[in-house]
């Protein structure tokens, strides 16, 4: 599959989800909507026959809209006269039960020569509980002499519980979507995975493959009868053996140290040791275009001797390998902050910022320029950061795209 396929089925799957939680957010608050407006106008009805009924009672005209709505949970009913409390309690509580309305509510009746809320209960259609209610903070009007309040101080919830359905389901669209999009996520991650399992594997075959066949042609070359009586091309070929079967060893170390380190189980021969004896000592094999620069007056630091000459060893063969033509690599330690910094630096093709988060993954080779020309197993920066995190010091990368990279681990100095 190829990676603009990959692409359109992202985004298109990605549209999808978003489409499939937008409906399913709009129909559950258009259901939400339109339950509220059916619980309004059912009150409105019951509240009018409320008012009708005490109306007859009491022998009086009945304004043509009695009841008016305050907020989405407060009505006010006009009653024309003066309220008996258990009448009205009694008329609000048949009638809601005949509209179907179980739920709690207060009532508060106005007293027109005190001009509060004189009565207050809350009442519930469900059993009989009826409980005394403040009603001071409640809504007033100046329209009316005589009038009563209803709340619905639960209303939101009732709404709620009456559309569980709907977002039981909601939550079920949800968690679908979510299980989908976590499978995408882990179909593209076994994907990319596999990608970097076969580069590294088409990279490990190439890099072992070379000194393998130079060490065949030697050894060919000196099962040759006339190489006895040619001593210098002996030595020579010897000595090419040598090389090769030494770099065939660091390169099988290579992999198994990092197969150990994400394991965390990458072991270390900690020892007291003179960082400019190691460096003095590896750097014999770079030519004139390494620069040394010694600096450091604690040069003395606590480490793994191994580990720390193959994390400088990895930094300056990347430091050579990317950059391609006229190589001035610079490979400098001194002391800051109570550390000793080695620090490797070079004026190649440098890495783009959205690619330094993801130099030391391991695998990892930047897709820019002719990096995929270099050889590589693409775990060398990988390793470096493993033993950095393994010794507890500091790895940190500076880098600018076609002027070069900067290298440096800071080690803790200890007494």
């Amino acid at each position: 599959m190829s990676r603009t396929t990959i692409r359109l089925l992202v985004i298109l799957s990605t549209l999808s989800i978003v489409g499939v939680i937008v409906t399913q957010i709009y129909w559950v608050r258009k259901a939400l909507a339109m339950r509220e407006r059916q619980f309004n106008q059912q009150v409105h009805v019951s509240l009018q026959e409320v008012a009708e009924e005490l109306a007859r009672l009491n022998a009086v005209m009945l304004h043509n809209n009695p009841v008016e709505q305050l907020t989405s949970n407060y009505f006010l009913v006009n009653t024309n006269s003066m309220v008996d409390p258990g009448i009205l309690e009694h008329y609000l509580k048949s009638s809601f039960v005949k509209h179907n309305i179980i739920t709690d509510f207060e009532v508060g009746i106005y007293d027109c020569a005190t001009n509060k809320m004189f009565y207050g209960v809350a009442l519930s259609t469900r059993n009989e509980r009826r409980m005394p209610t403040q009603t001071a903070h409640w809504l007033k009007s100046n329209k009316y002499p005589y009038y009563f309040g209803v709340r619905f101080s639960g209303q939101n919830n009732a709404v709620i519980n009456d559309l569980k359905g709907w977002i039981w389901s909601s939550l079920l669209v949800l968690i679908a979507v979510v299980f989908f999009g976590y499978a995408l996520f882990v179909i593209l991650r076994q994907k990319q995975l596999t990608e970097v399992q076969r580069d590294f594997i088409n990279n490990m075959t190439h890099e072992l493959q070379t000194p393998i066949a130079t060490i065949r042609i030697a050894a060919d070359v000196l099962n040759t009868p006339a190489i006895k009586d040619q001593p210098e091309r002996l030595k020579k070929y010897s000595e090419i053996i040598k090389e090769e079967a030494l770099r065939l060893q660091t390169q099988v170390e290579t992999v198994l140290n990092m197969a150990k380190a994400e394991k965390n189980k990458l072991p270390l021969n900690i020892e007291w040791l003179d960082v400019h004896q190691i460096i003095s000592l590896l750097v014999t094999k770079y030519e004139n275009n390494l620069s040394v620069q010694l600096k450091a007056t604690e040069p003395y630091i606590h480490a793994d001797r191994m580990h720390l000459t193959n994390a400088i060893t990895n930094l300056l063969d990347n430091a050579f390998k990317y950059t391609p033509e006229n190589p001035v690599i610079q490979l400098k330690t001194f002391n800051e902050n109570g550390s000793l910094v080695v620090s490797v630096k070079d004026n190649g093709i440098g890495i783009a910022p959205e690619h330094r988060s993801k130099v030391f993954k391991k695998f990892y080779r930047v897709p820019t320029g002719n990096v995929h020309n270099v050889k590589g197993f693409g775990i060398g920066l990988s390793y470096v950061h493993q033993i950095a995190k393994a010794h507890h010091w500091k790895l940190q990368l500076d880098s600018e795209e076609g002027k070069g990279s900067e290298f440096k681990i800071s080690i803790p100095l200890k007494k």
